[in-house]
């Protein structure tokens, strides 16, 4: 069974950043996508960014583009999402997801099978 658990989150002020991580375990890391979600009280549950097995090719939501990046280690069974530029509008609980088809372009959240417990982030103006 697949396990994820995130890390990383916590308060901080616009303009900072803040690095997390996902450590997936259980199965071969190298062969599912990973994709990140956040959910801020009130909303749905959104796409933030996602990148193939092979980390060789990765998709980002139109909102975080510029500021987000999402990286793999898959000798350390790792996904990584380097945020930065932080706003206040970033605040939310962030997930982590596995996609054991592979893709990056899945950008709903019932495209993918397993889900982390989400982290915390927290952004003051």
């Amino acid at each position: 069974q697949v396990q994820l658990v995130e890390s990383g989150g916590g308060l901080v002020q616009a303009g900072d950043s803040l690095r997390l991580s996902c450590a997936f375990s259980g199965r071969t890391f190298s062969t599912y996508a990973v994709g990140w979600f956040r959910q801020a009280p009130g909303k749905d549950r959104e796409f933030v960014a996602a990148i193939r097995p092979s980390g060789g090719s990765t998709n980002y939501a139109d909102l975080v583009k510029d500021r987000f990046t999402i990286s793999r280690d898959n000798a350390k069974n790792t996904v990584f999402l380097q945020m930065n530029s932080l706003k206040p509008e970033d605040t939310a609980v962030y997930y982590c997801a596995a996609n054991q088809y592979g893709s990056s372009r899945v950008t709903y959240p019932q495209g993918y099978d397993y889900w982390g417990q989400g982290t915390q982030v927290t952004v003051s103006s």
